[in-house]
């Protein structure tokens, strides 16, 4: 393809700043799960747009932290910062008013960057006096020679073609990296795991244990029905119980809920089978992370 422009884009910050909010608007699919709890990305997660002759490569993070106590924080910290410094541009969000230790963290690990870096302000659409955002973005502008300044709200839609406008320009020309229908570079059994972890972080609200993980054990269609098989990983009984629920219902309305995404996923009828398992402090043990997909190098 002549003169086409194609890169990689890595959308970094701390938990919880609407990362994978921002890039679910801007791709139009929902390809990173979201909720309001920490930790809900926990994998480098690539979302394909690809229009006219432009291939924008997002490259979605797990939240930056500053404690990293157990094998799994270390392995998101490891993710995130590596997208820094393979990409050719760098969208670092912040939240509006609000600036923590955990996002000064993250700053440091910016000065490092090489290519250029926008700086998003999200969630402006929680402000109610828009001048408060002057002296805020202000500061930010002392910060560093950011490529652009742009507030934004993710989950609004506010300016997000303008940010789509910025990005673009920057973009090295080279043949696109993807086929021009593709959206991801996940695979599907991936991809149905995390709708069913998507389905506990929303639906155990504060009893939500932290130290879960889904697996896919077994998928198999039969007369144009796929078969699936799922573990849900805990640590402790205690979880396990929270999970299930009073009579198996907590289980029983997420697995329906998960369902419902899997079967609009696919485009085909579903069974769904959702099994709670135990092992133990897996979320500590490297070997144990690498065997549930938590690999690095992918």
């Amino acid at each position: 393809m002549n003169n086409s422009k194609c890169g990689f884009i890595g959308i970094v910050g701390r938990p919880n700043v609407g990362k994978s909010t921002l890039m679910n608007h801007l791709l139009l699919k929902p390809i990173s799960i979201t909720s309001e709890k920490p930790q809900t990305t926990r994998h480098r997660i690539v979302g394909i747009k690809t229009f006219d002759n432009t291939q924008l490569v997002f490259v979605d993070t797990p939240g930056m932290h500053i404690e990293a106590k157990k094998a799994m924080n270390r392995y998101m910290n490891k993710v995130a910062v590596g997208a820094l410094f393979d990409v050719d541009v760098v969208l670092w969000v912040v939240e509006a008013l609000r600036f923590t230790e955990e996002d000064e963290a993250v700053f440091k690990r910016i000065e490092q960057v090489t290519v250029p870096v926008i700086l998003l302000i999200n969630k402006i659409d929680k402000v109610k006096d828009k001048k408060a955002l002057l002296p805020f973005i202000a500061s930010m502008q002392k910060k560093l020679a950011f490529q652009d300044i742009i507030p934004i709200s993710a989950e609004k839609n506010d300016n997000l073609d303008a940010l789509l406008n910025r990005i673009t320009p920057l973009l090295p020309e080279q043949p696109f990296f993807y086929e021009t229908d593709q959206e991801t570079d996940r695979p599907i059994k991936f991809r149905i795991a995390e709708i069913i972890r998507e389905k506990l972080m929303r639906g155990l609200g504060q009893e939500l244990p932290y130290e879960l993980t889904v697996e896919i054990e077994q998928m198999k269609e039969e007369e144009g029905k796929m078969h699936i098989h799922s573990i849900i990983w805990v640590e402790r009984d205690g979880q396990k119980k929270i999970i299930i629920g009073t009579k198996g219902e907590k289980l029983k309305a997420m697995a329906t809920s998960a369902r419902l995404d899997i079967k609009a996923l696919l485009n085909q009828p579903v069974h769904l089978v959702v099994w709670v398992k135990i092992k133990a402090s897996w979320s500590d043990d490297e070997r144990a992370l690498k065997s549930l997909g938590y690999d690095e190098t992918d």
